[in-house]
């Protein structure tokens, strides 16, 4: 194989503006250039010199060159002699215009050239064209360039990345939040009137106030409403603790009223004079002997104080368990408070508020945040790494987040994004998007062309793009196009 150079590309043109003249035709009839596994590029190309009239006195010169900008390299050349250069060239090596590494070939015998040439693939090269270059040689060593073939205009070999889709939520009008909690106000025996500091109630009581206290001191957020949920453990009769549940969540709401002065009928109060629903999980997350002979009659329709009289008097170990450890828990107050918070309108409004307090942001609120960053910057991937984690369980959210993971090339994260996405056929069509980013064409063709079918259309451009084998540039042409 030739010396493998970088010229300049002054030093090529300086031949290609030789003086060109018209000889009998060089044909060439099919070329491949190939980016191989191994890191070499390879150079395939069947040339047909059947009509090249090439004196006795004269040599054809045929050389490749690699190109890009002002980078060049130069491919083994092809010298075809006439008989009588051949001889003068055999007593004069050091003038002949092609080296012993080069194919050299006498005119009579050279018809059919099956030229190939492998050269390691440098960063350069991305983006080359390819030419063919012609050069004759007279008897007094005279040269010029008869002919200047483009093989290839561009041999792009970047991998290639489908443009990816984002969702723009819907908007919310107005943005309703909620706050919850519960609080285990302890009231002396068949009492329903609340003592802030018997037992552990300030502590208790302080996770209501501090709650509302939270939400109340935001100039953003509005209360809307307060609900009080009050619970009673299913010891003593279903009547008595019907009595507590009431007056106990009625004291409940006063203390609150006495604190706020909200005004009348703001907070909303409910109350559930027995537990069950809670006896049953605790026993269902337990070790308990005749777990589910207990949690049978939990279940069962029959009347509350049967059911309890049943469980105390047939399993009287596991009664006492659960009488010390979990009806305790299942004396409760829940509390609900409903907030609206204000609408951010402008990027810079919306960052504010994305660094104190990220919560208070819709999705849209989001959206519009990361239309002022750069796509695939830091910022605008932790953007919507902090809307998922606001909205987990959105569908958006979780597509949007996919797309910035894919973007950062933690496919990883991406994949578990795009489970919660669910058939969105956005979450389709990314699918096909990450198989393609992460080079497995093969694995998002079925994903693109469902996507294709929900009417995502971009998915048509990706698999046309995916069906190129963009590591080959190969190329049949007619006998007569170059000459």
């Amino acid at each position: 194989m030739k010396r493998l150079i970088i010229l300049s590309l002054a030093v090529i043109l300086s031949v290609f503006n030789s003086h060109s003249r018209n000889t009998k035709h060089l044909n060439i009839k099919d070329y491949t250039l190939e980016l191989k596994e191994n890191g070499m590029l390879n150079l395939d190309i069947d040339m047909d010199l059947s009509e090249v009239d090439i004196k006795t006195t004269q040599v054809v010169v045929l050389t490749p060159a690699i190109i890009n900008g002002a980078d060049t390299l130069l491919l083994q050349s092809v010298g075809i002699y006439g008989r009588n250069r051949r001889i003068f060239y055999m007593r004069n090596e050091e003038e002949k215009p092609t080296t012993e590494s080069d194919v050299n070939l006498s005119a009579k015998s050279a018809d059919f050239i099956d030229y190939n040439v492998s050269v390691p693939f440098m960063e350069w090269m991305n983006g080359c064209k390819v030419e063919l270059v012609r050069t004759d040689f007279g008897c007094c060593g005279e040269s010029s360039l008869v002919s200047r073939a483009e093989l290839v205009d561009r041999f792009p070999i970047e991998p290639y990345f489908p443009e990816l889709i984002y969702l723009r939520p819907e908007r919310e009008v107005v943005k309703i939040r909620e706050i919850s909690g519960s609080a285990f106000i302890d009231f002396p025996v068949s009492r329903t009137e609340i003592r802030p500091t018997y037992r552990n109630n300030t502590v208790e009581l302080a996770k209501i106030t501090g709650t509302i206290d939270s939400v109340k001191n935001d100039n953003d957020i509005t209360i809307k409403s307060i609900a009080i949920k009050g619970f009673a453990s299913p010891e003593s009769p279903y009547s008595n603790n019907t009595r507590l549940a009431k007056g106990r969540t009625e004291a409940l709401k006063q203390y609150v009223e006495s604190l706020y002065h909200f005004g009348e009928d703001f907070i909303k109060t409910d109350f559930e004079p027995e537990d069950w629903a809670g006896l049953e999980r605790y026993v269902m997350a337990s070790s308990l002997p005749h777990k589910e002979e207990i949690l049978e009659v939990i279940r069962s329709d029959r009347e509350p104080d049967k059911k309890e009289w049943m469980i105390k008097s047939t399993w009287k170990e596991e009664y006492r368990h659960l009488l010390d450890e979990c009806y305790p828990a299942l004396r409760h107050s829940d509390y609900t408070i409903e907030y609206e918070i204000k609408s951010y309108t402008t990027p810079q409004e919306i960052e504010v508020v994305l660094k104190s307090a990220p919560q208070k942001l819709s999705l849209e609120e989001f959206y519009i945040l990361a239309q002022s960053y750069e796509p695939g910057s830091e910022e605008f991937n932790q953007l919507f790494e902090t809307a998922v984690r606001m909205y987990p369980s959105d569908q958006a959210a979780n597509l949007n987040a996919a797309n910035s993971a894919i973007l950062r090339k933690d496919y990883t994260a991406a994949l578990r994004y795009l489970e919660i996405a669910g058939d969105l056929p956005e979450a389709v069509y990314t699918r096909g998007a990450l198989e393609v980013y992460m080079e497995n064409n093969k694995a998002a063709k079925p994903y693109l062309e469902d996507a294709l079918k929900l009417g995502i259309s971009k998915a048509e451009e990706v698999l046309k793009e995916i069906s190129i084998n963009r590591y080959v540039y190969t190329k049949t042409i007619k006998v007569e196009q170059y000459k």
